[in-house]
């Protein structure tokens, strides 16, 4: 084949800034902040990440920028609807529809242009920080969630430094608005 893995990588991954790359990208970044970017990411798990303390993580990206031409910056929304988990080991989706991980962590990709935004810059990203159980209690079945309203509902937020901890402390069930 004339052809190599990274011609293919280079060719099919190389628009960063692509709605689905880049949360392919922020569920990397979490997942090196918390230690569980180890081994061949599952895209059909049900959640993203599994912590070493075995919280499981649901990683949400947005950004103002998008690969595509704007008029304006985007307004920041995330999908918060609960789900029919899906089994690799039965190849079926569960029965109940409900939220798949314990912790969500919104990733916000923000740069004051568009020409400047880089997804490999850790310092452009910030997160947000929410219990799964306070989304079940306080938006029920909501299918998104703006920036405002995760504020308002408690959410931790941090840089990528303190990311391990804010989950860390999420998941053990403080630093969140009752």
């Amino acid at each position: 084949m004339p052809a190599t893995l990274l011609s293919f990588w280079q060719w099919s991954a190389s628009d960063l800034l692509d709605n689905t790359m880049r949360g392919k990208i922020a569920e990397y970044i979490v997942g090196l902040a918390l230690s569980a970017a180890e081994g061949v990411r599952d895209p059909w798990a049900p959640f993203d990440l599994t912590t070493t303390s075995g919280l499981r993580v649901e990683v949400k990206s947005a950004s103002r920028w998008q690969s595509w031409h704007q008029k304006e910056p985007s307004r920041l929304f995330f999908g918060v609807q609960p789900t029919h988990g899906w089994s690799r080991e039965t190849g079926e989706f569960a029965a109940e529809q409900r939220r798949q991980a314990d912790v969500y962590v919104f990733a916000v990709l923000d740069s004051d242009s568009k020409a400047e935004l880089d997804p490999m810059d850790l310092d452009q990203w910030s997160f947000l920080i929410l219990a799964a159980r306070t989304l079940d209690e306080r938006v029920a079945g909501q299918k998104q969630v703006g920036l405002d309203r995760l504020r308002e509902l408690g959410a931790l937020e941090c840089e990528f430094a303190g990311l391990a901890a804010a989950v860390a402390e999420v998941g053990n069930g403080r630093g969140q608005a009752a």
